[in-house]
């Protein structure tokens, strides 16, 4: 007879292991919302800031030529365009580690956003309501890019399974790397931007 694990070590094993984009069912082509009435006042009560597009020009070893739309209204942004020194932090409302995580981005960001930017991108959220939640609760005020379709995913360097939460770390010609992340604190990503976009914060 099959035993079935009580439902809190399920949920204990799952934050430990860390997420993939395999964990959250795909949404397919059902239009999910991210610019409603509704949606900008979250946004404006999180304290979230307005996504401004980017002036580059693609590059080998870049971001991909994806245009996501800004979470909770605003600027469309091409993330081929981007330059850094940058960091975009790929997370979702249903990603267990990213609920330790973004807290400590928002206090890298804090520290660190005049000299390194950060820019959310909420993967394959179905809710985008209570994802601008997660991201107040957590004091992210840094600007938030939606991909609710996974348009990233097997976008180089993004794989075909998109680790959650990841870094992906654009220096100032645009290359970009991606880390997987899991950080506990600001120190971390401060050393994470030394080594991967040569900063000496």
């Amino acid at each position: 007879m099959r035993r079935l694990l009580p439902a809190a070590l399920v949920a204990a094993v799952l934050v430990l292991a860390g997420c993939t984009s395999d964990d959250v069912p795909a949404p397919g082509a059902a239009k999910i919302d991210v610019d409603t009435p509704q949606l900008r006042q979250l946004k404006a009560d999180a304290g979230i800031e307005p996504c401004t597009p980017g002036t580059g020009d693609p590059v080998d070893g870049g971001l991909p030529e994806v245009t996501l739309p800004c979470l909770g209204g605003g600027d469309d942004v091409e993330l081929a365009t981007l330059r850094g020194p940058l960091i975009l932090n790929i997370w979702g409302e249903w990603c267990g580690p990213c609920r330790k995580e973004m807290p400590a981005v928002a206090d890298f960001y804090r520290r660190y956003g005049d000299q390194v930017p950060v820019i959310g991108i909420d993967y394959q959220d179905r809710q985008t309501g209570p994802a601008i939640e997660f991201a107040q609760h957590a004091g992210a005020t840094y600007p938030q890019l939606a991909d609710t379709q996974g348009a990233l995913r097997a976008q180089p360097p993004v794989p075909a399974r998109v680790p959650v939460p990841a870094f992906l770390f654009v220096d100032a010609d645009g290359t970009a790397s991606l880390v997987t992340g899991g950080i506990g604190s600001a120190d971390e990503l401060v050393e994470l931007a030394n080594q991967h976009l040569g900063t000496d914060l």
